[in-house]
């Protein structure tokens, strides 16, 4: 079975990017709209990898990544940013919450395959 990768933005076209890019390269994908979509689908459920937007309705990426970290279920998997924020605070949030990486949009897919593969292994 291949690695189960969740992908969060609410920009369907990015999901079917980044989703495209992983399926590729042979990972499975769960797509969610939002973080609370995201909790939603998770539920309990065994992922290798969370890549999250930041700027989304309802729950955003750092709202994610603070839940998802306080779950015993998340608490220590990869969770990786992708967003156009590039500034250092909002770097530095990201980090202080929980994320493991970020990568700045647009990405391009061997960016995103080289991270993905540096942090799973």
């Amino acid at each position: 079975m291949g690695k189960i990768i969740m992908t969060v933005d609410d920009s369907a076209s990015v999901r079917q990017m980044v989703g495209f890019t992983l399926r590729d390269a042979g990972y499975e994908v769960m797509e969610a709209s939002d973080g609370r979509d995201a909790l939603a689908k998770l539920n309990g459920k065994t992922v290798q990898m969370v890549i999250t937007d930041l700027n989304m309705p309802n729950l955003d990426g750092i709202g994610l990544i603070k839940f998802l970290r306080g779950s015993a279920a998340y608490k220590f998997i990869p969770i990786i940013m992708l967003t156009t924020e590039s500034q250092t605070d909002k770097k530095q949030e990201g980090k202080a919450a929980g994320a493991t990486g970020w990568i700045v949009k647009p990405f391009k897919p061997d960016q995103l395959l080289a991270v993905v593969r540096k942090v799973l292994g």
